[in-house]
């Protein structure tokens, strides 16, 4: 086997262990019960074109994530969240494989590009992305697949229009996957960058390929836009508002929001931040034209996304992957200078991993006390955690001492394994909320009284996933629709209860129950409790 192949299973491997293991020991959150919800629609109601989400129209996400999504629920089932994830997880690998193979393509460094990768596979927010049923892994993976070809057709001779279809489909998948996003924050900061380093020296000789690669990327990634418009225009319109007025006015940060954007990386924030000083780096890294090239992916990537109004963390996705490489190139200069650089330089690497050999040393001692009261609960996974966490620590100071900073690198990347094999678990023991009321118990109620089930004025998400099927909505734009029926059940949070009573003053209303699915003790959220009220036609009426 080349030595290519070798690093690229070794990564595969590094991405298994970090995005498929305990996949499913984090409950469900309000983004994924979103798009769980509506690729169950696409199954039980065939709904592939015209997506919904509790029996509503939700074309604010283009289908192809849910699409992938609705094929492992068809295979691995409704219930277990390792199969509604598992297509997130397998982007996850694609994006660390050709995060490797594009630095691999500009540099031919093998090890350094086989560094990005690790990084890239254990960087916080790709972590979270792989892990988690939401699609900006999707479209980020999309687009890097587009730009690996893109690459490859500026740098062959040959099979152009190959290259081109290839790249303007994976826009298109991009696009598919969450419209815009990545054109914007991924791609653009990437033609940005290579124009100013690489130049784009053969377009002209390439530009009958160039308008294949649009024209594909047009009609791969608009088709479905351009379809649901056509055919239900008014909920596009309408969505369209919407969304719009939040990119405006929603989550609306300042423009240095971003500037702390390495501390996304999570394990790396550190080398992250020394990899970005271009003063201190540049003349100590093995390629120095291809380092200035992804720190202006990178800054390009933060820039832009500032212009922004509307921020979020997680937003900062696509700054990872350019960052990752950039990191690599500090990293590498560890790896060949770190035994003969003066202390005071070494200084910072000292510290950063420093910090996690301490944390795995004294990990057993401190976890034992946090997690005293409920340590029956998670015995195995405290001492499972404890051992490797200490194991780790206590050769990382060993290496340490003895100036030996690869062994110190890979234990980090084993650090983070350990967490996730190991640590995962223990979350799904701790805090448990004793109080806990699925929304499937009202079904008693169903029988009880004979009456059917709505909403009073918005639904939860993660209700409605639970619950199983939709649940109609009364209020919508600002009016109440009254049910036809003479008896029925309507769910509410609790400080809308008094505003249900004087909607229906002319009925009798009754509480009958109450629904509290917060999974843990310690965050009570309002909007996954509701109190449950049967709802009663008077002779007065």
């Amino acid at each position: 086997m080349k030595s290519e192949n070798k690093y690229l299973v070794l990564l595969i491997l590094v991405g298994i262990a970090v995005f498929f293991v305990n996949l499913d020991a984090i409950y469900i959150n309000i983004m994924e019960a979103r798009n769980f919800i509506t690729a169950r629609e696409m199954l039980n109601d065939n709904n592939w074109i015209f997506t919904t989400m509790n029996a509503e129209p939700r074309y604010e996400k283009p289908p192809l994530p849910t699409w992938l999504t609705a094929i492992s629920m068809s295979v691995f089932g409704m219930e277990g969240l390792f199969g509604l994830r598992l297509p997130s997880a397998i982007m996850g690998i694609i994006l660390v494989v050709f995060t490797y193979k594009f630095l691999l393509k500009i540099t031919k460094n093998i090890e350094l590009s086989f560094l990005a990768g690790l990084i890239a596979s254990t960087s916080f927010y790709i972590v979270y992305s792989s892990r988690d049923g939401q699609w900006d892994i999707y479209t980020h993976s999309f687009m890097m697949l587009a730009i690996f070809s893109l690459y490859k057709l500026y740098n062959s001779t040959k099979n152009w229009f190959l290259y081109a279809a290839i790249s303007g489909l994976f826009i298109g998948c991009s696009i598919l996957s969450k419209g815009p996003v990545s054109i914007y924050a991924l791609f653009l900061p990437f033609l940005i960058a290579y124009g100013i380093i690489y130049k784009f020296d053969g377009t002209q000789e390439r530009r009958k390929a160039l308008v294949l690669l649009a024209l594909v990327a047009l009609i791969s990634g608009g088709w479905w836009n351009l379809y649901v418009y056509l055919y239900d225009t008014r909920a596009v319109a309408e969505i369209t508002s919407q969304e719009t007025g939040r990119w405006l006015n929603y989550n609306v940060r300042p423009f240095y929001y971003y500037w702390s954007f390495f501390i996304q990386s999570g394990l790396w924030t550190i080398p992250s931040f020394v990899a970005l000083l271009y003063p201190y780096l540049k003349d100590r890294v093995s390629n120095k034209k291809a380092y200035k090239f992804t720190l202006f992916w990178t800054l390009a990537s933060v820039f832009l996304l500032s212009v922004i109004p509307e921020k979020k963390s997680r937003y900062l996705l696509p700054v990872l992957i350019p960052m990752a490489m950039n990191t690599a190139f500090y990293i590498e200069f560890l790896f060949n200078h770190f035994k003969s650089i003066k202390t005071k330089e070494a200084a910072v690497a000292y510290f950063h991993f420093g910090i996690f050999a301490l944390v795995g040393c004294i990990f057993p001692v401190a976890a034992y006390f946090y997690f005293e009261s409920f340590l029956q609960d998670i015995l195995l996974w405290y001492l499972l955690s404890s051992i490797s966490l200490f194991i780790i620590g206590i050769l990382m100071f060993r290496f340490l001492m003895l100036k030996k900073i690869k062994p110190v690198f890979y234990l980090s990347v084993f650090f983070l394994i350990s967490i996730v094999w190991f640590g995962l678990p223990m979350a799904d023991k701790i805090n448990v909320n004793k109080e806990y009321s699925s929304i499937v118990n009202i079904d008693r109620h169903l029988d009880r009284y004979n009456a059917p089930v709505y909403e009073f004025q918005n639904f939860t998400p993660e209700i409605i996933w639970e619950y199983g099927k939709p649940i109609q909505v009364l209020t919508q734009r600002g009016q109440v629709e009254i049910p036809s029926e003479d008896k029925f059940m309507l769910l509410t949070e609790a400080y809308n209860s008094d505003s249900l009573k004087q909607v229906f003053s002319n009925y009798k209303t009754t509480k009958i129950d109450s629904v509290d699915m917060n999974p843990v003790s310690t965050k009570h959220k309002q909007r996954l409790y509701r109190e449950l009220y049967l709802i009663e036609r008077t002779g007065n009426r």
